[in-house]
């Protein structure tokens, strides 16, 4: 019969712990409650000695963190289990049967030895917040509330799905101009330090009649071949030292702002905040979490240090009794419609559906500057490239044509 270990209140107000034996979870708890305690934790305790092969146990050590596509994944196949009539702890021993990622496996089990134990879905997946934020936790807890499990499900669904999606597309956004500069600083330090070097015993001797773009890239050429140990450790030390500094709040919120304010790159950013932030507080909104609660948490999840910022500013004059749009009409990370908006919203009683409309509005603007952006950087990278290595090779080639013309 397997074990489990406890953590009970007992009717006195003591907080005890120890083991317990039980054909399962739900017996062990209801042995528990019977003796008038209240059940606070319940795991099962590992009996005998860990008999899986070294096999499992290297695909468990490689199987990495779960990530958004697997909590997806089991969004949808819980929510179809619930509209069907399963009940949660079926369902989630369901779900984790047909789970291959042992990490989330162990996971997905978990939440059914906590509901085993007479904890709330939501409570049970607040103790995973790397895996279940702050955004779906509320949706469940509200759900649980009103009794509209299964639509709840599907709504947070349908935001996950989006927010991947979204992930996915600036993300792409970012790569192609990274990959770009990366191909024309290597091919940049290629023809510095590969082919120019060839070209020092032609132009021997002959340094004063080379043109300025020739004497400065051989002199440049010189330089990186000379010390490019010195050159690559401080480029690393560079890079490591910004990585750093991103990591630490002045930095970070340097980094942010940086987002908001580079040219090509400010109204992706912008549109993809306010998407967040907006979708987030009105899917908040429609499920019935309180207001206070809902600023909270879009500010944690904008993605942005100056718009958590804001909403921080926004939670301070609500919890004074003021309106929304009152500390949103002083900001400039909201365009002025936006705000006129939602206090129209907030007077008609439909806030939660504006919001809604402004974030899929903001959502196609989005798609539509990642389209602009890459259709800019395209272009431009062709232009710095061909003008570098035009440059270069007029460089190489003018002085080569002078020669000539004086041996003729």
């Amino acid at each position: 019969m397997p074990n489990y270990r406890y953590q009970i209140k007992t009717s006195a107000g003591d907080v005890s712990v120890g083991v317990i034996s039980a054909p399962s979870a739900t017996a062990a708890a209801n042995a528990l409650r019977s003796k008038g305690a209240r059940v606070l934790d319940l795991s099962a305790v590992q009996s005998g000695p860990d008999t899986r092969g070294l096999l499992d146990k290297l695909k468990t050590l490689n199987s990495g963190k779960p990530s958004a596509k697997h909590v997806l994944d089991f969004t949808t196949q819980l929510a179809v289990m619930v509209r069907a009539g399963i009940n949660l702890r079926t369902a989630l021993e369901g779900i984790a049967d047909q789970t291959t990622h042992a990490a989330f496996k162990r996971i997905i089990l978990g939440l059914k030895a906590d509901v085993e134990a007479g904890k709330q879905f939501s409570e049970a997946i607040a103790r995973h917040p790397k895996l279940f934020g702050p955004l779906y936790v509320n949706m469940i807890r509200a759900a649980e509330v009103s009794g509209s499990f299964g639509k709840m499900l599907d709504r947070i669904a349908l935001n996950l799905a989006q927010q991947i999606e979204t992930r996915k597309m600036v993300i792409g956004a970012m790569i192609y101009p990274g990959v770009i500069a990366a191909m024309a600083v290597s091919v940049t330090v290629f023809l510095l330090t590969f082919v120019l070097p060839k070209f020092a015993a032609v132009f021997e001797g002959k340094e004063d009649a080379l043109p300025w773009a020739t004497t400065f890239l051989m002199g440049l050429s010189a330089f990186l071949v000379a010390n490019w140990p010195l050159l690559v450790g401080l480029l690393v030390v560079a890079a490591v030292g910004l990585a750093l500094f991103i990591k630490t709040d002045l930095g970070a919120f340097w980094f942010d702002r940086a987002k908001l304010r580079t040219p090509i790159f400010r109204g992706m950013f912008r549109s993809l905040y306010i998407s967040r932030s907006l979708q987030t507080m009105g899917e908040l909104i429609n499920a019935g979490v309180p207001m206070l609660d809902t600023i909270a948490i879009t500010g944690d999840i904008s993605g942005n240090r100056l718009y958590r910022k804001m909403w921080a500013t926004v939670f301070a004059a609500v919890k004074e009794g003021k309106k929304i749009a009152s500390p949103l009409s002083r900001t400039a990370l909201l365009p002025k419609a936006v705000v006129q908006m939602i206090a129209a919203g907030e007077e008609s009683g439909k806030l939660g559906e504006v919001l809604d409309e402004i974030s899929v509005y903001y959502a196609k603007q989005l798609k539509d500057n990642i389209k602009a952006v890459t259709s800019m950087i395209e272009p431009i990278m062709i232009i710095v490239m061909g003008s570098i290595v035009g440059f270069i090779a007029m460089a190489i080639i003018l002085p080569i044509f002078k020669m000539s013309q004086i041996v003729s």
